[in-house]
């Protein structure tokens, strides 16, 4: 079942964060769906959050998505090569987000072998944002999507896991973010090999 707008309109962004560990993430490109379990994500938490792109207001032609009413996407270019993809939460206004930095592939593996140019059981394939929105086909075109329609969309296939299962810890690669580079908002799968690394609790 497709995730309804109200499931993203939630303003906890910890609580979606944990939440969508389980959920599958869904594109279809000119007529290939292909469709992977989110595993590791990153809450975002707004104008408050030091590594938030929208911290203290900020406002600009990139970051302006983040203030839509959550269901949306927002894909911006890291370091110039990687596409990173985030599911923009909470009330219009408030730049709440939700980074997916890892997949386990579930459909359209072939798809994602040919995008990623390796084998679906190497763990590479998809760990880490970057390697995530590849295997998917994620660019810059998916930008401001809603994740309601029929280009990029999130689904509950029933799969949850146990706070034992799901471990939380700094967020990767915020070091900018000075005391909140230190918050433990990044949750993962435990034992999941296609987290992205550091893996281990």
């Amino acid at each position: 079942m497709k995730l309804p707008r109200s499931y993203y309109s939630n303003p906890d962004v910890l609580f979606i964060a944990q939440d969508l560990l389980g959920k599958v993430l869904f594109t279809e490109i000119n007529g290939e769906t292909t469709a992977g379990i989110i595993v590791e994500t990153e809450a975002y938490f707004g104008v408050h959050d030091k590594a938030s792109h929208a911290y203290g207001g900020r406002r600009t032609g990139r970051t302006e998505t983040l203030y839509s009413e959550g269901g949306v996407s927002y894909v911006y270019l890291c370091y110039g090569i990687h596409h990173l993809f985030n599911v923009v939460t909470s009330v219009q206004d408030e730049p709440h987000a939700v980074l997916v930095r890892a997949i386990e592939p579930l459909i359209g593996k072939e798809i994602m072998e040919l995008r990623r140019n390796m084998p679906a059981t190497k763990p590479s394939i998809s760990a880490g944002p970057g390697s995530a929105s590849k295997a998917l086909g994620i660019d810059r075109l998916f930008n401001r999507k809603d994740l309601t329609e029929n280009e990029i969309w999130i689904e509950d296939h029933g799969i949850s896991y146990s706070s034992d299962e799901i471990i939380a810890g700094p967020r990767i690669g915020v070091a900018y973010a000075q005391e909140d580079a230190l918050l433990p908002w990044r949750f993962f799968v435990k034992g999941n090999k296609y987290v992205s690394k550091p893996n281990k609790a």
